[in-house]
């Protein structure tokens, strides 16, 4: 197989089965083939419903149903760690980047890169709409401070929802990683660092979601977790995981 999608979902019944179809429509077309991970976060609307239901439509979607909600970032890891294509994607069930875009990103598997990550704030990008000008300061705070403080070097954007990775970068990095919730792609991306993996950031067009989660709560929540991210890799706690 050559792609999988991963969809880490909580409460998104309104935006998921859109989101769906147009991830399925789009893969259909294609000549590779590929498979979808929806990965259910204890969620207590009817997300589960939503993709149970179209599971029976989408020949190639899957469904991971955790019953009690345990973070984006657990999420995502469960599903890039269950998925088994070549390649794996991990995308935001909003569709802030269109799925349509991700051709642009194989190019550069070409080129031996390991992991490609969407990016709003690289030349090319454009955001249509624009973000509130105080999520995009809370964005360029925290991507500050992940730079400097976690000693990242080179990467721009680290939050945004778009991402792909080889197998075996995933293999590497995923058991590894600790953070659950807020700070989960910084530390995937301080870790493949550490670890030598290239990694480049793709202009994308964004579409800004105004029913957005990120607030000031979830920042300091993501700044509790960069210090938990550099107490890990000062301690050597990520090596040691895979020791025992």
């Amino acid at each position: 197989m050559y792609l999988s999608v991963v969809i880490p979902a909580y409460n998104e019944e309104k935006r998921l089965e859109k989101t769906l179809v147009e991830i399925d429509r789009y893969f259909s077309l294609q000549k590779y083939e590929y498979e979808i991970l929806v990965v259910n976060d204890g969620s207590d609307d009817k997300t589960f419903q939503v993709a149970e239901k179209l599971s029976k439509q989408i020949k190639n979607l899957k469904i991971i149903n955790n019953k009690k909600n345990k973070g984006k970032g657990f999420a995502v890891k469960q599903g890039l760690l269950a998925a088994v294509a070549e390649y794996i994607l991990f995308t935001d069930a909003d569709s802030s980047v269109s799925i349509i875009q991700i051709e642009k990103f194989f190019l550069y598997f070409k080129q031996n890169y390991d992991i490609l990550i969407a990016s709003r704030d690289v030349k090319g990008s454009v955001l249509s709409p624009a973000q509130p000008w105080q999520r995009r300061a809370l964005g360029h705070i925290f991507n500050l401070i992940f730079k400097t403080f976690i000693g990242v070097h080179g990467i721009k954007d680290s939050q945004c929802g778009f991402k792909i990775f080889t197998a075996k970068s995933v293999e590497d990095i995923l058991p590894r990683c600790r953070i659950n919730r807020w700070s989960f792609d910084a530390e995937i991306l301080a870790i493949a660092q550490k670890l030598g993996y290239k990694i480049k950031e793709i202009p994308v067009i964004w579409k800004n979601d105004p029913n957005s989660r990120v607030n000031f709560i979830g920042m300091a929540g993501a700044l509790k977790d960069l210090i938990k991210i550099k107490i890990n890799l000062i301690s050597g706690k990520d090596e040691k995981l895979l020791e025992k």
